[in-house]
């Protein structure tokens, strides 16, 4: 069974925050409020919080730059991945990922489709690493980012989940 191990220490980990949008800024962004809320109330440090404009280029660029840096752990995205012309973001970061992390997806529709039904088959949600940085894809609404937050991340972000995390992972991930 799942579960955190208080045995263990708590190891923090650096988070950078971008939220994908053409009209959101600081004042407004709230779901790069709630992530940001979010993991720093878990122990971790948020390393970077920006907001690209819906961009294929743009979010690459950035995502790139973050993956090349080797005090960046995680990067987590919110918005762009719905259906509209303006949603690019599984588009323009999924062929940075070295690997797809396809569970992500599946666990976060199964716990979207349990508040929001149907739906959440609008949701292109994903993740993947590059680099040895893990990638968060999440849609841009507060639900959205509270859902993936409380219910997947803060335990696979935290190294002291049972049976096994991310966190734990992270020194083998540029491993040949």
């Amino acid at each position: 069974m799942a579960k955190i191990d208080e045995s263990r220490p708590f190891i923090a980990i650096n988070i950078a925050v971008m939220t994908v949008s053409d009209t959101r800024t600081l004042d407004t962004d709230k779901s790069g409020d709630i992530l940001v809320n979010r993991i720093t109330d878990a122990g971790h440090t948020v390393t970077e919080r920006i907001i690209v404009a819906d961009d294929k280029q743009a979010l690459q660029a950035q995502v790139s730059t973050w993956i090349s840096d080797p005090k960046i752990d995680v990067v987590i995205t919110t918005g762009g991945t719905g259906f509209t012309g303006r949603d690019v973001t599984p588009e323009a970061l999924q062929p940075l990922f070295e690997k797809h992390i396809d569970g992500f997806s599946t666990v976060f529709h199964m716990i979207s489709y349990e508040k929001i039904q149907t739906s959440t088959v609008q949701s292109r949600a994903c993740a993947g690493s590059a680099n040895g940085t893990f990638i968060f894809c999440l849609p841009g609404s507060p639900g959205a980012c509270k859902d993936a937050w409380d219910s997947i991340l803060q335990y696979q972000l935290d190294n002291r989940h049972r049976p096994c995390n991310f966190v734990e992972i992270m020194p083998r991930m540029l491993e040949k």
